[in-house]
């Protein structure tokens, strides 16, 4: 059964930051899904039969329903003043759950709804369900995973090639990025780009692996694992609150904290 609805709304505010703005298409079971601004669509029941598409301005990946994982997680360097890239790069290799086949048995979308810059799609299992939330922004909060299991969940991510972890040594805390210093609309009015630079943001999450590729967490049901990136990835935060419901990238307070300045020549962790 095929639940699909096309619904009129009021303008959507972007929690990513993006000058240009941003619009997601979808392509599930080969059917591309792109309402109209202001507008949502609503999908619910799908069994996806491959790889669902997700392609937006600023941010591009592909959700493997086999395994539940999000792959080539990608920023599209689209002319911006936030972006940190200029041309395709990919950020992260995968960003899988370490889930048995019995668990991951009869998958389905639970519900999917698109709208304008912003997605969010529920898969639901025979052992629980695993919620994927993003924005089509160029920085900010824009990405996240929130299993709903028994028992915690790991969830492994894995850094394309180029992009590392790294200690910044104003904050102490783990980043990633490439290491390669912005460029100004003055200096290059094309090549401009800031640096890149992000942040794994866990809400009732606790590491348990890292090095300068892959980092492993186990997330707590209810818990979830998001991804942060640009002048928000190093502001002096206090870190997530143990929220288990209901919970939003939003929460995060941004622009009203301090933000040290950028790090100079970063070093792979184990570099």
């Amino acid at each position: 059964m095929l639940a699909t609805s096309i619904t009129a709304i009021g303008t959507a505010s972007a929690s990513g930051k993006t000058s240009a703005g941003g619009d997601f298409a979808v392509t599930v079971n080969g059917t591309v899904y792109n309402p109209p601004a202001g507008q949502s669509v609503r999908l619910g029941n799908v069994t996806p039969s491959g790889l669902i598409l997700v392609r937006g301005r600023n941010v591009g990946f592909d959700i493997d329903p086999v395994t539940l994982g999000v792959y080539r997680y990608t920023l599209t360097g689209a002319p911006d003043t936030q972006r940190m890239v200029t041309s395709p790069t990919v950020i992260y290799t995968s960003k899988v759950p370490t889930l048995t086949a019995a668990q991951r048995a009869g998958v389905r979308i639970k519900d999917l709804e698109l709208r304008d810059d912003t997605l969010t799609v529920r898969f639901s299992v025979a052992a629980g369900t695993l919620k994927v939330q993003a924005k089509d922004g160029a920085q900010g909060g824009i990405f996240q995973m929130e299993p709903e299991f028994a028992g915690p969940v790991e969830l492994v991510h894995t850094l394309a090639p180029g992009i590392f972890y790294f200690v910044n040594p104003f904050t102490q805390k783990i980043n990633l990025g490439n290491g390669i210093d912005p460029v100004t609309v003055a200096q290059d009015p094309v090549g401009y780009h800031q640096m890149l630079l992000g942040k794994e943001s866990p809400q009732v999450a606790t590491k348990t692996y890292q090095d300068g590729s892959v980092t492993k967490w186990s997330v707590t049901s209810g818990g979830r694992m998001g991804g942060v990136l640009g002048e928000d990835a190093i502001e002096l935060s206090l870190g997530a609150s143990n929220c288990t419901g209901s919970c939003q990238a939003q929460e995060r307070i941004r622009g009203s904290l301090p933000v040290p300045p950028l790090p100079v020549d970063p070093t792979p962790i184990g570099g």
